[in-house]
């Protein structure tokens, strides 16, 4: 009887089980979408990492991601390709739409990618290295950075099976790509051209790709649900500041928000304005190649325009201050890339809006400090009165001035009535001297 039980037991189970495992199997595939148009940094390779971890919860597809920047940082794209490597889910790299390039560490990524791809009229390539401080590398260090370089990147395209020559080629000799000439190159460098992500998919659809571990995987993109997923607001905010224009816009106010600030101790908002400004641009300088001599002509020119009030130099410290800060902002990012430079466009009237600003607030400042003082005993010196009482030389008396009766003392007769001026003022007793009628 026992047994009976145990067996119908089963026979529902296996009846519920096998409709459920029916039905997840026609469930549309899953294809996860991610997107990086700008520099590879530490936010960008954190949103990568954190797209692939989502990925492989969801147990997708594929991966798509849509690529297009000027480049990055080495660092941070071992760290997007270690992930991509490690990926359970098939990552595909689609440089597009058309009219966008991968270059330099978006061309390592593209090689990492278990699919490369890309749009018509898309280039990649020129992966030489640079200095990711925006100092000149000197011969023997750049050629320890290339050849490590072009050892990784001979490494990842070897395992990926594409052409390891044309792969260092674009490391050592900054050689690029079309998609056309990726395609036909042997082996090639790319494994489909695809106008957009839907295209990609269709054409993806049952290949066999090899995994960087040697496995065989087929695809499977037909009919595939896509879920795009995007930076947070965090990543967002974090990879604006790393755009080079805005971090040389926060270096400015910054550097002129603790200006003010030193010029008028109290003023609490400026000081604190700047301070934030300029946190938020050391963040974004250690993503962009920052220039030491570039940070140093800005200070300095700030210095000069600020001893133009302070030294006669006939205007020759405040065309100085204003060139050395229009120098340093140019030579602020050193880098041969122009996505990486704040621009001529926008160097110019900052540069000249700032020296502007600093000069008219500085002479503001020196202004106030020649005002005689208007408080305290400094206050009371040439103020004017009248005696209420007579006095003798030495003697005492009593003078009304601002409204308040004093006790007063005097070299020469004063008598009642006389108007008076304040020489000089020791504790509540004042030295006067007649006022010339």
């Amino acid at each position: 009887m026992r047994s009976r039980c145990w067996l119908s037991a089963m026979l529902v189970a296996l009846g519920l089980l096998v409709p459920a495992l029916s039905a997840r199997q026609d469930e549309a595939p899953v294809v996860i979408l991610a997107e990086v148009d700008g520099i590879i940094h530490p936010v960008s390779a954190d949103y990568i990492r954190g797209a692939i971890a989502q990925a492989d919860m969801s147990h997708a597809s594929l991966l798509v991601l849509t690529l297009r920047t000027p480049g990055g940082l080495v660092d941070s794209t071992r760290d997007i390709n270690r992930a991509i490597i490690a990926s359970r889910t098939p990552v595909a790299v689609f440089v597009g739409p058309s009219g966008s390039r991968a270059a330099s560490a978006g061309f390592l990524i593209t090689m990492a990618a278990d699919v490369a791809a890309m749009a018509p009229g898309t280039h990649i390539g020129a992966a030489h290295p640079v200095s990711g401080e925006g100092e000149k590398m000197d011969e023997v260090m750049a050629k320890k950075v290339t050849s490590d370089v072009a050892g990784y990147a001979r490494t990842l395209a070897a395992q990926r099976g594409r052409s390891v020559p044309l792969v260092e080629q674009a490391v050592t000799e900054s050689r690029t790509f079309t998609e056309q000439e990726a395609l036909a190159a042997q082996p090639p460098l790319i494994d489909v051209v695809a106008s957009d992500v839907p295209e990609l998919l269709f054409k993806l659809d049952g290949r066999t790709i090899k995994r960087f571990d040697g496995r065989s995987e087929t695809l499977h993109t037909a009919g595939a649900a896509t879920r795009e997923v995007r930076m947070t607001w965090s990543q967002r905010l974090l990879s604006a500041l790393a755009h080079p224009q805005i971090a040389y816009l926060l270096l400015m106010l910054g550097t002129l928000g603790l200006t003010v600030e030193l010029w008028s101790p109290g003023a609490v908002l400026p000081g604190v304005a700047g301070g934030i400004c300029l946190l938020l641009a050391f963040f974004a300088f250690q993503v962009l190649p920052v220039s030491a001599a570039g940070v140093l002509l800005i200070l300095f020119g700030i210095s000069l325009l600020v001893l133009e009030l302070k030294v006669t130099s006939y205007g020759l410290l405040g065309i100085g201050g204003t060139l050395s800060l229009f120098l340093g902002s140019l030579m602020l990012i050193d880098s041969p890339l122009p996505e990486l430079q704040p621009g001529l466009g926008l160097v110019l009237p900052v540069s000249l809006a700032v020296a502007g600003i600093l000069l008219f607030l500085v002479r503001l400042a020196v202004k106030a400090q020649r005002q005689p003082a208007v408080t305290g005993a400094a206050g009371m010196l040439d103020e004017q009165g009248e005696a209420l009482s007579s006095f003798d030389p030495g003697g005492v008396g009593r003078i009304r001035t601002r409204g308040e009766i004093w006790t007063a003392t005097a070299d020469v007769p004063i008598h009642a009535g006389d108007a008076v001026r304040v020489r000089a003022v020791k504790g509540l007793l004042l030295t006067v001297e007649p006022v010339a009628k």
